[in-house]
């Protein structure tokens, strides 16, 4: 039977630990009490069994429970907020360790019902929100297929133009972030009242880092957008705010703020006409509907957290108050319990309310009154794991080893990978092999990083913002790693056979540059099999990053482009293999023309940049949109690794001591500017005055030395530029070999980097408590003057 503690752990929300009932510390609290009683002389066993029969001669059950009496304080005028406080009598009076104890649940009492009314007036002002926002979209709608009507009649037959509805332009203004600040603003407030509970505890440490939220509030308020607009209709004065998301977003708002400067001149002429008119069109509505159909689904989730978050503390009460009968061997946990139940966070009904109004707006507003249909947005169902995943992951796996023992075997036999190898087998096949390698490498290390982020709690889904219903577990992962490298392996070690055979027609040369050209289609096989959800995801992803200007940056954008810039080798040897196979060179075992040629070797100093160059251009888009002078720091260190990056490419080509020189200069800077910037921003270590010494306040995980552990690991990994320097071999190994364990090495210290950087970015939405994306509003309404 599992104990309720761990229960407990796992089933909270991971956002909101710190706001849950402490229960470890009671249960601490409650074994020093055990011992400080079994110190003392317990009665015998007689007066036991006696006092259970006869009430008068021991323990008396309404004596019990008049042990102690908690008094409900009114609040300050500003929390609005009850305060308990409990008295003890009798034999507690003077027990110190159930003054502590008490004093401690009286607080975490309070905290929750703290916590949970302002979470639940943060829900409820949301709710408010967004019934106005329906309104105001359904008054919208009506008038477009109002307008829609009339052109067909004028017009007499259907018209291929989108129709629109002209409103009349009255002013533009910055982006609100109305909903955000006001989440804060509860956060705030929620601090307040907690520094003054703890006027007197300095044990709880959740207010002061709640304080920290004010230091940045100002963060959110230099969002800088283009797509507010103010429009006149039916009265009001409303704003229309589709965040710059995509392309075709930002060049419409573009076009929109051209249209008001041709119409602020006319106004400035004298000039009034009917160009002051702007259209909200059927395509703005559909942003505008999907906004809110999102924001909906998140107040859903955020409800159902809520209850989750009463459900569990009520039990929490329960089973500590019951630990406190037995120890003390007194009843006085019906006491308690009955000023639990009747506070605020268990006897308010207004979250059952919120949740029932939401399911009934959404079903009939974004369902057609499908109820069915609604719940697959409101409580998608999680995927089931199948035994059969793991059994296909043993039996690839055993394949795999299989093969690639029988390959390494072969190889060996056969002298290849050594000094003095076959060039045309290492120059054309070897490329194809180890960029498969490094690929598949990678994805098993996130598959270690998903199984990690799941055991400690992180919130991986949230951040990545993934759909619960199709992003990938851990063992779907290592599916893919160990049937894809099966395949791989497979393919080269026929090839590999065939070679030795002394078999070197076309068709044989062609099975590698066929291999990837399968792979390739794979990806972007349209039909619904092999995880499609997954697969364009991936892409779309990929093509964030790459026109990373041109798209709104999130979270999983910059984690992909930091993933990209520990792939350059394998970006090179693909940039090789494509080369050797698009121009035909396979056919005549020419490989050295791709390198001869000056178009090949710009390009390869091109490849070498682009994924800092990526990197670099989310950080000038972020800096764009948020005002973060953090970003632009942040895009220094990608310039650096981008002059890093091509003064290697030109020592490989040109090794002169000019070049080693500049090496050794650029890469010194950027390994000091990276490993900075990995400590202290990306996994939020190195803090002079935490109170775990040079690492951070909250730490995940338990052991400390891991920490410093990981730091040092990373330090040697980020030094593995070096060996372009000291050019060690390993061994009688080909060259190409030991390039391909160093990459190796990058790509394994990108999987350890990625574990802490999710961890640091998970604690700081438990800062915030932030345990639910806020989806911005787009329509907001605006006082007439």
């Amino acid at each position: 039977m599992v104990k309720f503690s761990k229960q407990f752990e796992a089933q909270l929300v991971p956002e909101w630990k710190d706001a849950f009932v402490d229960y470890c510390q009671l249960k601490r609290d409650l074994k020093r009490m055990q011992i400080v009683s079994d110190s003392k002389t317990e009665p015998s066993l007689f007066h036991k069994l006696f006092a259970k029969r006869i009430p008068f001669f021991g323990y008396n059950v309404n004596r019990d429970r008049d042990a102690i009496h908690v008094h409900r304080k009114l609040g300050s005028s500003a929390s609005r907020n009850d305060v308990y406080e409990t008295e003890l009598f009798d034999q507690f009076a003077d027990s110190e360790s159930a003054k502590e104890f008490f004093s401690r649940l009286d607080l975490q009492l309070n905290k929750v019902n703290q916590f949970y009314k302002g979470k639940e007036k943060e829900y409820q002002d949301r709710s408010e929100s967004l019934h106005k926002q329906m309104d105001i979209l359904l008054e919208l709608k009506a008038a477009l297929k109002q307008q829609q009507q009339r052109d067909k009649h004028n017009l007499g037959n259907d018209s291929k133009d989108d129709p629109s509805i002209s409103c009349s332009i009255v002013s533009e203004e910055d982006s609100t972030r109305g909903a955000i600040e006001q989440t804060e603003q509860t956060q705030e407030n929620f601090s307040r009242e907690l520094e003054r509970l703890n006027s007197d505890q300095d044990q709880l440490s959740m207010s002061q880092r709640l304080d920290s939220i004010k230091n940045r509030r100002e963060e959110g308020k230099k969002f800088r957008s283009l797509s507010g607009r103010v429009v006149s209709f039916q009265g009001k004065n409303v704003k229309i705010n589709i965040p710059l998301t995509n392309p075709s977003r930002t060049f419409s708002a573009l076009t929109d703020l051209v249209w008001e400067d041709l119409v602020n001149q006319s106004k400035k002429s004298g000039s009034e006409t009917s160009m002051n008119k702007l259209s909200v069109n059927k395509t703005k509505l559909h942003h505008a509907e999907k906004m809110i159909r999102g924001a909906f689904i998140e107040l859903y989730k955020g409800l159902g957290y809520l209850r989750t978050y009463r459900n569990l503390n009520m039990l929490a009460f329960v089973k500590i108050l019951k630990k406190f009968d037995k120890v003390t061997q007194k009843e006085v946990s019906s006491t308690y319990l009955k000023v639990v139940e009747s506070s605020y966070f268990n006897s308010s009904d207004k979250e059952v309310k919120l949740t029932d109004d939401v399911e009934e707006l959404f079903i009939k507003n974004f369902a057609k009154d499908d109820k069915q249909k609604a719940m697959k947005y409101l409580k998608p169902h999680q995927r089931k794991e199948s035994h059969a995943v793991t059994f296909f992951i043993g039996l690839f796996a055993g394949c795999f080893m299989a093969l690639f023992t029988g390959y390494c075997i072969m190889a060996h036999l056969a002298g290849m990978y050594t000094s003095h190898s076959n060039s045309i087998y290492m120059e054309t096949a070897y490329p194809v092999l180890s960029m498969f390698s490094l690929l598949f490498l990678h994805l098993f290390l996130y598959g270690c990083n998903i199984f990690m982020w799941r055991k400690t709690r992180i919130n991986y889904t949230f951040i990545f913002e993934f759909s619960p219903t199709k992003e990938l577990k851990y063992r779907e992962v290592f599916l893919i790693c160990t049937a894809c490298m099966t395949v791989v392996v497979g393919a080269m070690f026929a090839h590999l056979a065939l070679v030795l055979k002394g078999n070197s027609s076309t068709q044989v040369q062609a099975i590698p540059g066929i291999l990837v050209l399968m792979f390739l289609l794979l990806l972007v096989c349209p039909f619904n099999v092999l995880y499609k959800s997954t697969r364009f995801l991936f892409l779309r992803i990929l093509r964030n990053t790459v026109l990373s200007p041109l798209y709104k940056v999130v979270m999983v954008d910059f984690f992909m482009a930091d993933q990209l810039c520990s792939q350059v080798p394998l970006l090179r040897s693909l940039e090789y293999v494509a080369c050797y196979y698009i121009t035909g060179s396979f056919k005549t075992q020419d490989y050295g023309y791709c390198n001869r040629g000056k178009h090949f070797r710009d390009l390869a100093y091109a490849i070498s940049f682009l994924p800092y160059y990526w990197r670099a251009m989310q950080c000038a888009k972020r800096w764009f949109d948020e005002g973060d002078m953090g970003h632009l720091i942040n895009l220094g260190k990608y310039v650096s690794a981008m002059l890093a990056a091509g003064a290697k490419v030109a020592y490989d080509k040109e090794k002169s001591p000019g070049w080693l020189v500049l090496v050794v200069a650029m890469s010194s800077g950027a390994t000091i500017y990276q490993l900075y910037w990995d400590f202290v921003k990306d996994w939020g270590l190195l803090q002079a005055n935490s109170k775990n010494p040079w690492l951070r306040n909250d730490l995940i995980l338990k052991r400390k030395f891991v920490y410093y552990l990981s730091m040092g690991l990373n330090l040697v990994l980020r030094l593995a530029w070096l060996q372009t320097v000291i050019h060690t071999n390993l061994g009688n190994l080909d060259s190409r070999v030991s390039n391909f364990f160093l990459a190796a090495l990058e790509v394994i210290r990108r999987g350890h980097w990625n574990f802490y950087r999710l961890e640091n970015e998970h604690l700081n939405n438990a800062g915030k408590f932030r345990a639910v994306k806020m989806v911005p509003l787009p329509f907001h309404e605006i006082d007439q003057d």
